[in-house]
């Protein structure tokens, strides 16, 4: 007995020291490993998701896809980087990698948006069965959405399954109270011939529009946001401005005054000019009197009086002679 108790100590401690040896250090570097490059790793997904999705929104498909593959060649388990991968798959017609890429995000992670996603492509491709077992299996998972019913309604119509697609829009329209959805199923019994439920359908159409119309209330008016023109009040002409003493000015009745003789010893006393314009009077020529020296004395006059009646009669003289 002691012995074998020995040899399972040994046996044990042995076990012990290779788990130290081999395993421990092994798992210890995993773990060190792991929070060494968190930061680098978050900054390096934020830029390839920002990528993709403008990709996505600019219609580049290349670019996005890039971006993806480059997302899951860092995370080989990234449920929504397959999912996205998958809906651009299914843009582009490639509806065999899309289903790959949805059934790898379903396994990854059990969400209901890849179960749809790959029932629409199901649904698109005309495999209808699978694609009602894919919006079955959605449903299981979650039930709050109108969608998922109305594409499984669609499914089963095409498999022939009415009442089943009735049921399924029915569950639709207690979701979402819309009129599209009872004109579905006003489809779906005019398909199958029902008068009854079609006349009961019509009626529920017509008093949920009727409700909707009643219910609708007139908006106020709008106030009207533009500025209205600003009136400008017209202001009568003023009349011209004259000295408050002074009647206005009228060029066709207002004599001309003449200039007064200007002086020359006195330069700075010359009279203003009026400027208001006149018509320019006529000049007249004035008479100027030529001043005649007088005789200093009545003797001197005479003499020269004599003088010329002597020159007078001298010139008769010779003029009788010749």
């Amino acid at each position: 007995m002691c012995y074998n108790e020995s040899m399972l100590g040994i046996l044990l401690l042995v076990v012990f020291a290779l788990y130290l040896d081999f395993l421990f250090p092994i798992f210890g570097r995993r773990k060190a490993k792991e929070p060494q490059h968190s930061e680098k790793y978050d900054q390096q997904m934020k830029k390839l998701w920002s990528a993709a999705q403008d990709s996505m929104r600019d219609h580049k498909p290349l670019r996005a896809e890039k971006a993806l593959l480059t997302i899951l060649k860092f995370d080989e388990k990234n449920a929504a980087a397959y999912n996205r991968l998958g809906i651009l798959y299914a843009k582009g017609q490639k509806f065999e990698e899309a289903i790959e890429c949805f059934e790898i995000a379903q396994s990854l992670d059990n969400n209901p948006s890849s179960l749809h996603n790959v029932g629409l492509i199901y649904l698109e491709t005309g495999n209808y069965e699978k694609a009602a077992m894919a919006f079955r299996q959605a449903l299981e998972i979650e039930r709050d959405l109108p969608a998922r019913f109305i594409a499984l309604a669609k499914a089963e119509e095409k498999l022939g399954r009415l009442k089943a697609a009735i049921k399924s829009l029915e569950e639709a329209y207690k979701l979402d109270h819309s009129i599209n959805t009872l004109r579905q199923i006003l489809a779906i019994h005019e398909l199958n011939g029902d008068s009854t439920a079609i006349a009961d359908t019509t009626a529920r159409i017509e008093a949920q529009i009727s409700k909707a119309a009643s219910s609708k209330t007139p908006k106020p008016a709008r106030k009207s946001t533009a500025k209205r023109p600003k009136t400008v009040e017209k202001r009568s002409p003023r009349a011209a401005t004259t000295p408050a003493k002074m009647k206005p000015a009228t060029t066709a009745t207002r004599p001309v005054a003449r200039r007064a003789p200007v002086k020359a010893t006195t330069p700075a006393t010359r009279p203003t000019v009026s400027r208001t314009r006149s018509v320019p009077a006529p000049r007249v020529a004035r008479r100027v009197a030529v001043p005649v020296p007088q005789a200093a004395n009545t003797a001197d006059a005479r003499a020269r009086a004599d003088s010329i009646a002597r020159a007078a009669s001298a010139r008769a003289g010779l003029r009788k002679r010749f």
